[in-house]
């Protein structure tokens, strides 16, 4: 894998302004190294093994047997050439969607002060998507000892307690459908982790991830793997552009939640 140095450059860009869309700079297999030190790195395409985990977790994801949080609360979702859609005045509309698996913080504007599983797990249907999305964290992780051994040693040991993780070294996971994130941090992930970011593609362009810090655009193709410390930096997803009926962009994210230190 090559070696990217990740060199600061100034730029206008807001917490919550949209991308516009940008072609990725960042396509081949890397590295990334910034002050000298090695904070993440880039696949294409994953091994062929974690390709399947993301084909069978995908599919599940995509399918009625899990349910989907969208911006106007739970839903049970229909299929539609391959779009998940929802009924309204008796027509179909195509939705954005999200599931988590693993640990959720508190909530305390919802009057819930304490940390639980997400309900997701309390779902059969949901069951081989959360075995699939396991499988394929603990795969991830493989790699992150195998290239950044220091940051999985570091990571696997901030939290004590094994019950609130999903693996060695993350407690939670979110899966988005076409969703074009705007510029944002991840301000609740623990300091000085990184995520894992799969994304699945089909019939579709744009969805990369752009960090304006670096004038970084990552190029996430199908199969493709980021890890990344997403709380470090500004970034933001470029719009999805589906090419033909069908075409989507889903991310299968992975990452650490800083309410459960020390707990």
């Amino acid at each position: 894998m090559k070696r990217v140095d990740l060199i600061k450059v100034e730029h206008n860009r807001k917490i919550g302004e949209a991308c516009e869309y940008i072609e990725p700079n960042v396509t081949e297999d890397c590295i990334f190294y910034a002050d000298g030190e090695p904070i993440g790195f880039y696949m294409n395409k994953m091994p062929e093994k974690m390709c399947k985990l993301a084909d069978l977790a995908n599919n599940e994801f995509m399918s009625n047997n899990v349910t989907k949080q969208g911006r106007g609360g739970k839903f049970s979702n229909k299929m539609v050439d391959g779009i998940l859609t929802k009924q309204k005045n008796k027509q179909s509309t195509q939705v954005k969607g999200s599931a988590i698996i693993g640990r959720v913080p508190p909530q305390p504007h919802f009057g819930r002060n304490y940390c639980k599983m997400s309900s997701i797990h309390d779902e059969k249907l949901s069951q081989i998507f959360i075995k699939a999305m396991v499988l394929l964290l603990k795969e991830g992780e493989q790699l992150i000892k195998e290239i950044l051994p220091s940051q999985y040693e570091k990571q696997k040991n901030m939290y004590s307690n094994e019950g609130i993780k999903l693996s060695n070294m993350y407690t939670s996971s979110i899966s988005n459908n076409n969703i074009s994130a705007p510029f944002h941090i991840d301000a609740k992930n623990e300091l000085n982790t990184v995520n894992i970011i799969i994304c699945k593609k089909h019939n579709s362009k744009g969805g990369d991830l752009h960090v304006p810090d670096y004038n970084a655009t990552i190029g996430q193709q199908d199969n493709s793997i980021l890890v990344y410390p997403a709380w470090r930096n500004v970034h933001g997803v470029t719009p999805i552009i589906p090419l033909h009926d069908g075409g989507y962009r889903n991310s299968l994210v992975f990452y650490p939640l800083k309410a459960f230190k020390g707990i």
